[in-house]
C-alpha cells in the first residue's frame, strides 16, 4: 500500500463503519416502529440540529474551549509534575499514596465539592477538566521519564552534561512514546470531564443541553448534542493523534 492511500483508508474506515451504524439506527426505528421519544430516527435528529444551529455552535464552542484550556492546563501540570517526581526518590515514595488513591478516585464525586468550595461557573469547570486531565499524562509521563535507557544517560555523563541537557535531550525524546499515550488519555478524558462538569457546575455547554434535553424527554435534543459532542470529541483526539505522527523519535 503506498504512503497517500494509508491516510485515505484511516479516513474512509471509520467513515464506512459510521454510515453502517446510521443505516443501522435507522432501520431498527423503522422495522421495530419505536416511539421518536425513546428513538428518534437520524433524519429527526439532524432536523433538530438543522431548527437551532446557533444553539449547537453556540454550546459546542463553549465546551471546546473547557476542553481545550483545562487539557491544557492539566496536561502540562502533569508532565510539570512528572519532570520533578522523577529528579525525586523522595517525593516519588512520599507522594506516591497519595497520587494512587487521587487517581483511583472518580472524579464526578470531586465535582460537587468544587461546587462548594468554588462554586459554579467557567472557572470551576476548567478547573474539574484540569483535574481530570491531570492523571493520566502525570502517570505516563513519569513512567516514560524513568525508563531513560541507562547507556544514554552515562554518555551525557560522560561528556559533563547538566541536569537540564539530559532531561531535555535524553529524557523528554525516549519518553515521547509514553508522554503521547498519556496525552491521548487526558484528550478523551478532558471530554468526558468537560461534560460532567456542565452537568453539574455551569448552565452552559453541550452537556448541559444534554441534561436539559434528558430532563424535558426530548430524546432528539439529546441526540444531537450528543452527536455534536462525538465529533468534537474526535477532532480533539484526532489532533493529538496527528501531532504524535508529526514527531519523530
Amino acid at each position: 500500500m503506498t504512503a497517500d492511500r494509508i491516510p485515505a483508508t484511516r479516513l474512509s474506515l471509520p467513515a464506512g463503519a459510521l454510515a453502517v451504524g446510521v443505516l443501522a439506527w435507522w432501520a431498527v426505528v423503522a422495522l421495530l416502529g419505536i416511539p421518536a421519544y425513546l428513538l428518534p430516527t437520524p433524519a429527526a435528529v439532524a432536523a433538530r440540529l438543522a431548527d437551532r444551529p446557533g444553539l449547537y455552535l453556540r454550546n459546542a464552542a463553549t465546551t471546546l474551549r473547557t476542553i481545550l484550556a483545562g487539557g491544557l492546563a492539566g496536561v502540562l501540570t502533569g508532565f510539570g509534575a512528572a519532570a520533578v517526581v522523577v529528579h525525586s526518590t523522595f517525593l516519588r515514595r512520599a507522594l506516591a499514596p497519595y497520587l494512587v488513591t487521587a487517581r483511583v478516585l472518580p472524579k464526578i464525586a470531586v465535582a460537587p465539592l468544587l461546587l462548594v468550595y468554588l462554586g459554579t461557573g467557567a472557572g470551576t469547570a476548567l478547573a474539574f477538566v484540569s483535574l481530570v486531565a491531570f492523571f493520566p499524562t502525570f502517570v505516563s509521563s513519569t513512567a516514560g521519564l524513568r525508563e531513560t535507557p541507562d547507556e544514554y544517560l552515562d554518555l551525557l555523563r560522560s561528556v559533563e552534561a547538566g541536569p537540564v541537557r539530559t532531561f531535555l535531550f535524553v529524557r523528554v525524546p525516549s519518553a515521547l512514546p509514553s508522554v503521547f499515550a498519556g496525552l491521548k488519555q487526558s484528550a478523551a478524558l478532558a471530554v468526558v470531564g468537560a461534560v460532567v462538569a456542565e452537568w453539574v457546575l455551569t448552565d452552559e455547554g453541550l452537556g448541559y443541553l444534554v441534561l436539559v434535553g434528558a430532563e424535558n424527554v426530548q430524546t432528539d435534543a439529546v441526540l444531537a448534542a450528543v452527536a455534536v459532542l462525538f465529533a468534537e470529541g474526535l477532532a480533539v483526539y484526532g489532533a493529538v493523534a496527528a501531532v504524535e505522527n508529526r514527531v519523530s523519535w
